[in-house]
């Protein structure tokens, strides 16, 4: 028999004919007061009812993950504590799924109730320029996650098959980072990446890892489970600071299944197609405002999650040492927003309310912050070590309370793929006055996304022929040029190209430089095509 090994809050962890132990007992305040989980090579991993379902692969991650944080707790690396309360320093990051930035009261919109958001926002700070870095589920999440552009990570676009895309081996994810600083971690919902054991979740409570208490999630729609879930999560171990990312559906497609779900403790919010605020990038259809109708009614069924899920922060005591983060991963599922890089596409709600750091007074932030700046600013708040290679961002906390800080003025956005089908790798930069964007491949036509080609909106205007995507001509949409420069200030919108107006030829030439320069310090693979086009 190999060695076994002896780790700190692990007892054993062994190797034998019949398979691979982990064995914990006896654990102080937990539920699960003895556990034994184990696989072999003929069945799926095994674990006692307190725990969630794992397969051999997952098993192997967690198993992994528990080793480095048991390894680190006695190491040079520990969490932070709170200066004004003595204990740990949690974290909450909340991602919702297809939620555009204009979309909730406490950024204006006159329509939609968010009356959880708008506390959120009113108890801490609403970021008004927050970027995503690319419109793409698994992609952002891979951002979001890792700290890394996409085109550096290798998560080019969708996880799930058919396209299969992971992550690249040597990345590591912020929940591995931190449990080696002695944080318990944990994901509620949607996951969307990998592969596991890179991302390095203790717990991942989520259809895509084969989860079946209360039939996963349903869809991770059903809001008051997933805030009972996160609820038991913040119960568990105590003794130890967490990071617990909760990732809602809401509100992506599939609008008019789920809201048609008899959803526990959710008094749906239905909206009226004629009250509807159509957004200057779509058209003023009645195929469009229906869908938009559908949409209101998930975000504010997101809503609600938000409030069951800070109620049960509060019950568990731990909210005045918690960072909560308020984020989606990227624009509405609309044409001229998901998947592209249009300011519909990758302008993001961003909350984020911490007690501890005094942030609790209705703060407007006008800093432009990428999502690169996530793991750093995790990082930073709970005193944790990076992964060893150099980050792109930067902590946001020391300016999250000033309106103007000085120096964030720019941000940068990567896309390459959506679905494995839709090839179109765009880059660009975004100044607060001018957005310069590179179509790498500007000679194919522009894809759809399976949802929206098959979405009422754009079928009516293939049907009926329209010229017009709200204010941008179809054929701009579907058949753009290899340079797009936008004043944002005359042309918010971004329907007016100026890359080959003379006028702005300085500012085009500025522009071209800096992203050139940010490909190459991100290690960007499609800085072939300088050389060879």
């Amino acid at each position: 028999m190999p060695p076994a090994f002896f780790l700190s809050g692990i007892k054993e962890i062994s190797f034998s004919s019949a398979g691979f132990y982990l064995f914990i007992d006896n654990q102080p305040d937990n539920p699960c007061k003895q556990i034994v989980t184990y696989f072999t090579s003929e069945s799926s991993m095994k674990t006692s009812d307190c725990t969630p379902s794992l397969n051999r692969r997952r098993f192997l991650a967690t198993a992994a993950t528990a080793a480095g944080a048991a390894l680190a707790t006695a190491g040079s690396s520990s969490a932070r504590p709170s200066p004004s309360t003595g204990r740990q320093r949690n974290v909450l990051l909340i991602i919702s799924d297809d939620h555009g930035q204009a979309d909730s009261g406490c950024y204006g919109h006159p329509v939609l109730k968010t009356p959880n958001l708008d506390k959120l926002a009113g108890n801490g700070v609403r970021f008004t320029k927050a970027f995503t870095t690319v419109a793409s589920c698994s992609a952002s999440r891979s951002v979001i996650f890792t700290g890394l552009f996409n085109h550096t990570n290798g998560q080019f676009g969708h996880q799930h098959m058919p396209a299969d895309l992971d992550t690249h081996d040597y990345v590591r994810g912020v929940a591995s980072l931190l449990a080696e600083a002695g944080y318990r971690t944990g994901l509620v919902g949607k996951y969307h990446v990998g592969p596991d054991e890179v991302y390095g979740f203790d717990e991942l409570i989520s259809a895509e890892v084969g989860y079946q208490d209360v039939k996963a999630l349903a869809g991770n729609r059903d809001v008051w489970n997933m805030a009972r879930q996160a609820g038991q999560f913040f119960s568990r171990g105590k003794e130890q600071p967490f990071f617990l990312t909760v990732a809602y559906s809401d509100p992506h497609r599939d609008w008019k299944a789920s809201n048609s779900i008899d959803f526990p403790h959710v008094d749906e919010v239905v909206y009226s197609p004629d009250d509807v605020v159509v957004p200057p990038f779509l058209p003023n259809s009645p195929e469009c405002r229906a869908e938009m109708a559908q949409y209101y009614q998930s975000v504010s069924r997101l809503d609600k999650g938000v409030g069951f899920l800070m109620d049960e922060l509060e019950k568990s005591g731990l909210a005045e040492d918690t960072l909560v983060i308020y984020i989606s991963d990227n624009g509405i599922a609309m044409p001229g927003a998901k998947t592209t890089i249009y300011d519909p596409g990758v302008l993001m709600p961003m909350l984020l309310s911490c007690p501890e750091l005094g942030l609790t007074g209705g703060t407007t932030c006008d800093a432009m912050i990428s999502f690169t700046d996530l793991v750093p600013s995790i990082l930073d708040w709970a005193g944790a070590e990076g992964p060893g290679y150099e980050l792109p961002g930067r902590s946001f906390l020391p300016i999250a309370g000033q309106e103007n800080p000085a120096g964030w003025d720019q941000v940068f956005c990567s896309h390459t793929f959506h679905e494995i089908q839709m090839y179109y790798p765009m880059r660009s930069i975004r100044t607060r006055k001018y957005k310069y964007i590179l179509n790498l491949a500007h000679k194919l036509d522009y894809p759809f996304a399976t949802d929206l080609f098959a979405s009422e909106t754009w079928q009516a205007i293939l049907t009926r022929q329209e010229p017009m995507l709200g204010t941008r001509t179809v054929d701009a949409y579907i058949h753009r040029q290899r340079e797009e420069l936008y004043d944002l200030e005359s042309d918010p919108g971004e329907v007016v190209n100026l890359a080959d107006s003379p006028a702005q030829r300085a500012v085009l030439d500025n522009l071209r430089a800096r992203l050139k320069a940010w490909q190459e310090d991100t290690k960007d693979p499609w800085l072939m095509k300088y050389k060879y086009e």
